[in-house]
């Protein structure tokens, strides 16, 4: 049963930073396609960063682009999302997602291809 947690959250001022971290066991971290996914109450879950086994190709949603850097250290069966310049819409609780399929960019924003999920890690950003 692969496991899937998130750490990292917190309460942050816009413009400042967060880095957040996923850790997984029981699987083989190296060979996944890991996800980063927000829900904000009352909204859909959205995606947000996605990389892939080797780290060699990573997607991002348009409204992260410039701000967030997804990264992974399969040595330590982690990874990472690095948020700069955050912004009050940026609140959500942030999800990792981990998936033993191999997609192109575009398929690896989509939450249906991912099969294990972690229960989340809130974000918020104060104005």
């Amino acid at each position: 049963q692969v496991q899937v947690v998130e750490s990292g959250g917190g309460l942050v001022q816009a413009g400042g930073s967060l880095r957040l971290s996923c850790i997984t066991s029981g699987g083989t971290f190296s060979t996944y396609v890991m996800g980063w996914f927000r829900q904000a109450p009352g909204k859909e879950r959205m995606f947000v960063a996605a990389i892939n086994w080797s780290g060699s190709r990573t997607a991002y949603a348009d409204s992260v682009k410039g701000r967030f850097t997804i990264s992974r250290d399969n040595a330590k069966n982690t990874l990472y999302l690095q948020m700069n310049s955050l912004k009050p819409e940026d609140t959500a609780g942030y999800y990792c997602a981990a998936s033993s399929n191999h997609y192109t960019a575009q398929a690896m924003g989509v939450d249906s291809n991912y099969r294990y999920w972690g229960q989340g890690t809130q974000v918020t950003v104060s104005s």
